[in-house]
């Protein structure tokens, strides 16, 4: 266990522990959907200028000064069209998801709340909306994270209870996590592929990391162009983690945005790989808040009792 703010370039070392997934598996997976759309900034919401990032447009910025009709339907292309698209297919393959969900996303769609909350999906709060942490004082992002709390304890019918921020944590949001007092962990790491314990103050706090490699951000960040890449990487990704899994089980995690993968041609990458993946043994799908459950209680810190109150195991949906 390291100490929130320092650097830690060890981890587990060569010898991790062993996870001790359920029924013994090699490999533990989660499915992200990102819901987003209705969270960016846009110009009807107060910001400056459309929100451009994660779309068709790629990493280039709109060069549209104010509003951006063409880049706002690429957002709401997401909600109207994709996530239908997404969630019937994990639907139709008995496959729990998390939602990392934007808190004014949620507020503005009640059909896709009633979807994630009846398919009994799980969501880690991905924010108010997108903002950059990184630059709010102390007592705005204090007030951001309450807020979301709450908006989404309204939308869903409960709070949620993990983290994950838009563009990145602040130095301070560990803590005020931790000083919020509900959650169960956070996902603002990608240094490791299990679980890991923090000291943030006096309590223990986990994080659960995630992936932007295994990620369908590659589609217009550069680096994957067709279905078919998608899909072998994400394949060979699972092949890898199995053959490892062996002797040290790990977990993977597969970042989804209904935008991006949500279009028929990429979407067809994420199909075969739910074809291929039922096929495979030694997997655990799961959603997030239970890999999080299963390693607190599989694996606690020293101080139990010192755990966040998240840990109580209420249901996240």
């Amino acid at each position: 266990m390291h100490v929130n703010g320092e650097r830690d370039f060890v981890g587990y070392g060569k010898h991790p522990p062993d996870p001790r997934w359920p029924g013994g598996a090699k490999l533990a997976l989660n499915f992200v959907i990102n819901v987003e759309e209705g969270g960016e900034p846009s110009v009807p919401d107060g910001a400056a200028r459309s929100e451009s990032a994660l779309t068709e447009l790629g990493a280039q910025p709109s060069d549209v000064r104010g509003r951006d009709l063409a880049t706002e339907s690429m957002f709401e292309y997401g909600s109207r069209v994709a996530a239908w698209r997404l969630f019937g297919l994990f639907a139709s393959a008995g496959i729990p998801c998390t939602a990392f969900a934007c808190a004014e996303a949620l507020r503005r769609n009640p059909a896709l709340c009633a979807e994630i909350r009846d398919s009994d999906h799980d969501v880690c709060a991905h924010g108010f909306r997108w903002e950059k942490h990184y630059e709010l004082d102390e007592d705005t992002e204090r007030a951001r994270i309450r807020d979301t709390v709450e908006s989404i304890r309204s939308s869903i019918g409960a709070r949620p209870l993990g983290w994950y921020c838009r563009y990145g944590p602040s130095l301070n949001t560990r803590r005020l996590l931790v000083e919020e007092g509900g959650f169960l962990y956070d996902s603002d790491s990608y240094a490791d592929e299990l679980p890991f314990w923090m000291r943030v103050g006096e309590q223990s706090h986990l994080v659960v990391p995630y992936s932007l490699a295994t990620n369908d951000t590659k589609f217009v960040r550069g680096g994957i162009a067709t279905s078919a890449q998608f899909y072998e990487f994400l394949r060979d990704s699972v092949e890898v983690l199995l053959a490892e899994g062996a002797h040290t089980p790990k977990m993977m995690s597969v970042g989804l945005h209904l935008r991006l993968v949500g279009h028929p041609g990429r979407f067809r990458g994420l199909q075969r790989f739910v074809q291929w993946l039922r096929e495979q043994d030694g997997i655990w799908v799961a959603r997030r808040i239970d890999i999080a459950r299963h390693w607190i209680s599989t694996h606690p810190p020293a101080d139990r009792d010192a755990v966040t109150a998240g840990s109580t195991g209420r249901s996240q949906t």
